[in-house]
């Protein structure tokens, strides 16, 4: 009878296996199934990646080019190489840019570290590249003492305008208080009550676009202490310079100024962008026409506005930025990090000629495949108010695909957009997990149960265990099926499918929309929660396993697994609770607060290196190195000796490994170990020898080894620290110093 009720036992169990495993695999497929009903997988690109080549991407039907580079493909080189001209030395130089020599000033004069000279690569007459003559500046000038030159601007304009471009020609370098100094200065010389000389003014309009090479953070941190309003002040300059030039333009990569003389037949001006290859501006990349009736914008046109004038006015002006660093906005905030390009107009009059009126249309350059385009709206920018403002400013209906506005007075025009994020999920990965979590869904059922029914034959105590384990693996999987789906899965996929509201110009906030949806975060946060509990059980197994064979002869210790069931179900609720509560209370005011907390992207867009030095990162913590083991346990003698000494390397090194990657690697160590360097080798540069019995030539050779610990930091950056693993506690004063 026993034999037989054993039988029946396994036989019930076999068969509830069986329909459970028909079961979870038939749910898998439908849920498939539904999901390519539904359209929302994405079909890949018809264009392939290797199209666009030295780091083209294509965007919008065609390859967009890196600076240095142009063409169908971006294969045709649209730089100078590295030069040596007058003893200065050049890195590789694009068209239209002013490249810095890698000569700089030394370490006890007032500009140390600045480049000594810059050199122009241009396009000649005839379109071919060229490098233009060496401009050499002055050690002795920097821009903290042009700005108290300001005063002299009128009788050394040019020296100043030629100093200050040096110095602003290497991007990387400018601090906040960099930016504020040179746009004070640049702002003065376009000042026609300076009087400053026409060459000049030219030069600061190149002194301008190189500024605007510098970050939007730099930028931000410079507009909050500008307490002089510098930015305003060059942006009204500029408006009042781009009517000074005739009939003439002055085009550089982030800026153009393009003037246009009037006659009395003149009633109209219409300036046109057009797209390039690359998002520089370039020479002939602009016109202008006059007496023209409307605006005609084509597959060619990024930008286009038609300014109807009067009789009374005599010249027209437009200013062209890429970007919008200059206007720094504390109502409306950017993170889409589009280059939005702003558009100048002016008459000779009034600020703000009310007799003017405008109409333009903007053709904005955006990732379509990520981001799909909700609205947008026409703005100005208000001096008084220091920000945007849409009085005076109304959309218009125009040219399919182009965004149209109409303003009744002249002045920095723009269409500030906002979107919907479209996260994008391969179809192949997306039957992948499905398929995956179904067949583990499975397996963890089958362990679950065999563990349960079996208990008492097994005669074996890790079942309770084993199976919270299990229970915590399938219910993480379940909701990974069932619960994860693309919030913006609805979205549609053109932007013709979008009705815009032209009866309202409301100002958005933000460029990015954010749709709430409480359910995609709750089923994250019960994800967080399940995968913590699979991890905590993980290693609260490997503690049982430690008392069952360490300490085999000794009883478990009282309450031992009540203690396991609250720290295995009870530690993840505590960590995900905390992580709720802080990420809420940080950005519980923004809308996109969901989203910093559940993160619906899976990838992200950093190099190789530093994924893998992440990975790396978490891997030794974790021991993963220990993987090497069981390659040892191959039979052939060679093998096994080889994996020998490399488990015996990794493992050995492994504190080692945690200091480079978890110290070595961070801003902090590197700032610290940098100001040490200087520190020492500014102290050494001050001693004065004491030993005279020690020969002149070994003194020589000690002094200029420790001269040269600085170059040493250099070494740092090849360790260049990833988003995941780098310390975000510098004060202010330790980022000022880490700049200089």
């Amino acid at each position: 009878m026993a034999a037989c009720s054993t039988r029946n036992i396994r036989a019930l169990v076999a068969t509830v296996c069986g329909l459970l495993t028909v079961i979870i695999l038939g749910l898998a497929i439908w849920r498939t199934v539904i999901r390519i009903q539904k359209g929302t997988f994405y079909q890949p690109s018809s264009t392939p990646v290797e199209f666009c080549r030295n780091g083209g991407t294509w965007a919008n039907g065609r390859c967009i080019c890196t600076e240095e580079w142009k063409g169908l493909r971006c294969t045709i080189a649209n730089f100078c190489e590295n030069s040596t001209y007058m003893g200065f030395t050049f890195n590789r130089i694009p068209v239209g840019r002013y490249g810095p020599s890698l000569q700089t000033c030394d370490r006890d004069t007032i500009n140390a570290g600045h480049p000594l000279a810059i050199r122009l690569c241009s396009l000649s007459l005839y379109g071919e590249i060229e490098l233009q003559n060496v401009i050499i500046g002055s050690c002795e000038e920097n821009l903290h003492t042009l700005e108290m030159q300001i005063d002299n601007i009128t009788e050394n304009s040019r020296n100043i305008s030629m100093e200050a471009q040096i110095l602003t020609s290497d991007a990387n370098r400018l601090t906040p208080e960099n930016i504020t100094s040179a746009t004070k200065v640049v702002g003065q010389i376009f000042n026609e009550s300076r009087n400053a000389d026409t060459e000049a003014k030219k030069i600061a309009v190149t002194t301008v676009s190189q500024l605007l090479y510098a970050s939007e953070n730099v930028f931000q941190e410079a507009a909050a202490t500008d307490d002089e309003d510098a930015f305003a002040t060059l942006i009204e300059q500029m408006e009042s310079y781009s009517l000074s030039l005739g009939n003439d333009s002055v085009v550089e990569p982030n800026i153009a100024v393009q003037s246009v003389h009037l006659t009395d037949t003149s009633t109209s001006v219409r300036f046109s962008v057009w797209k390039g290859t690359s998002d520089s501006l370039v020479s002939g990349s602009t016109i202008v026409e006059t007496n023209v009736d409307s605006l005609n914008p084509d597959g060619k046109t990024e930008l286009q506005i038609l300014v109807n004038t009067n009789t009374n006015n005599t010249a027209c002006g437009f200013v062209v930025y890429q970007n919008n660093k200059l206007f720094q906005s504390k109502i409306f905030t950017s993170r889409s990090h589009f280059s939005q390009k702003i558009i100048s107009s002016k008459v000779d009059g009034n600020e703000q000629d009310l007799s003017a009126s405008v109409k333009m249309v903007f053709s904005p350059e955006y990732n379509q495949k990520e981001f799909q385009f909700n609205s947008y709206a026409c703005v100005y920018w208000n001096f008084l108010r220091k920000d945007w403002d849409t009085y005076g400013c109304h959309k218009d209906r125009t040219t399919d695909g182009f965004l149209g506005c109409h303003c009744n007075h002249t002045t920095n025009f723009a269409v500030l957009m906002t979107f919907k994020k479209n996260y994008q999920y391969p179809e192949s990965l997306d039957v992948l997990s499905n398929v995956g979590c179904a067949l583990s869904i499975a397996g963890l059922a089958l362990t679950s149960i065999f563990q349960i029914v079996t208990r008492k034959v097994r005669k074996i105590s890790v079942t309770w265990v084993l199976v919270n384990l299990c229970t915590s693996m399938l219910i993480f999987n379940l909701l990974f099926v069932f619960g994860i789906e693309n919030s913006n899965k609805d979205l549609s996929t053109s932007d013709r499918d979008i009705n815009v509201d032209f009866d309202n110009n409301e100002m958005p906030t933000a460029d990015i929309i954010d749709i709430p949806n409480s359910a995609c975060t709750a089923t994250a946060a019960f994800l967080h929660y399940f995968l913590l509990v699979t991890f905590m059980w993980n290693g609260l197994s490997a503690i049982q396993l430690y008392f069952l064979l360490i300490r085999t002869m000794k009883p478990l210790p009282q309450h031992f697994i009540l203690l396991l069931t609250l720290v295995g179900w009870g530690v993840p609720g505590i960590i995900v609770g905390v992580t709720l509560g802080v990420v809420y209370s940080k950005n519980g005011k923004e809308s996109h607060w969901e989203l910093d907390y559940r993160q619906e992207e899976i990838t992200k867009k950093t190099s190789t290196l530093k994924k893998i030095l992440s990975t790396l990162s978490i891997a030794v913590i974790f021991g993963i190195t220990w993987i090497f083991a069981y390659f040892m346990l191959i039979n052939n003698d060679d093998f096994r000796n080889v994996f020998s000494y490399i488990f015996c390397l990794f493992n050995t090194t492994q504190g080692l490994q945690i200091f480079i990657l978890h110290t070595i690697r961070t801003k902090i160590f590197q700032t610290e170990v940098s100001k040490v360097l200087k520190s020492l080798s500014s102290s050494v540069g001050k001693m004065k020898p004491r030993s005279p019995w020690i020969p002149p030539r070994m003194r020589l050779r000690m002094y200029s080894l420790l001269r040269s610990f600085p170059s040493l930091q250099e070494h740092f950056r090849l360790l260049e620290p990833s988003a995941m693993t780098e310390e975000r506690t510098l004060t202010k004063s330790d980022k000022e110093n880490s700049s200089i």
